[in-house]
């Protein structure tokens, strides 16, 4: 897979919901290498993302239905994981929609496209515990990633986009931009001023993603 998105250290946590001192660990320890780019500045990939995810779930200790623990999964089959997230094809990612990608606990990853479930090799899949790894993510740091397709209602996430950015539905205008101003002390009634064309409401979701972003970088910030 060609290397789409390309998010610092700080962005990759907000979106993924993975700590980012967990990320910087990752790396170094060589477990999840930054994809676009491993030396200063880092920058992770959209892939990357599903895989900080990916890591994070598997390596929790989790209940089977019946309450029983069943333990943290094992590295071979974590790495199988990345090399299989890898391999996916980001292309099928667009403006009105993507596939939803999800991973067991054996570390399988499960692809559903114009609804058919698949493993990556084409064998169906029975029903099991997994992970929608698109889907909105929470750690037990009190992170909470949003959902990597459709962040809001009327913002998207594409990888060959803006540099997978997430921004206002069929528009190149970017949440963080719109971040960016309210941040600065610019009052949301200027910002519609600004962007007369874009629907209220897409600017409202933008904003509200970039402080839901901004509160999972605090808890790193503390520690």
């Amino acid at each position: 897979m060609e290397p789409r998105g390309a998010y610092t250290a700080e962005r990759a946590a907000a979106l993924s919901g993975v700590p980012k001192s967990t990320i910087h660990y990752w790396a170094r320890q060589n477990i999840l290498v930054p994809s676009v780019s491993p030396e200063r500045v880092k920058l992770w990939s959209y892939g990357d993302l599903m895989a900080l995810r990916t890591i994070y779930w598997l390596r929790q200790t989790k209940q089977d239905p019946s309450g029983r623990e069943v333990p943290r999964t094992a590295m071979k089959a974590i790495r199988r994981a990345l090399r299989e997230i890898a391999a996916l094809k980001l292309d099928l990612w667009n403006e009105d929609g993507a596939p939803r990608v999800a991973v067991d606990r054996s570390g399988g990853i499960v692809i559903e496209h114009n609804g058919n479930a698949q493993r990556p090799g084409g064998q169906s899949i029975l029903d099991a515990d997994m992970l929608d790894l698109l889907a909105p993510f929470a750690s037990r740091e009190g992170l909470h990633g949003p959902d990597l397709s459709a962040p809001r209602p009327r913002l998207r996430i594409v990888p060959g986009k803006l540099g997978g950015s997430p921004h206002i539905l069929h528009t190149r205008l970017e949440s963080q931009a719109l971040g960016a101003l309210a941040e600065s002390g610019l009052e949301q009634a200027k910002i519609y001023r600004l962007y007369p064309d874009v629907d209220r409401a897409a600017i409202e979701d933008a904003l509200d993603l970039e402080r839901q972003l901004a509160q999972n970088l605090q808890p790193a910030l503390a520690a």
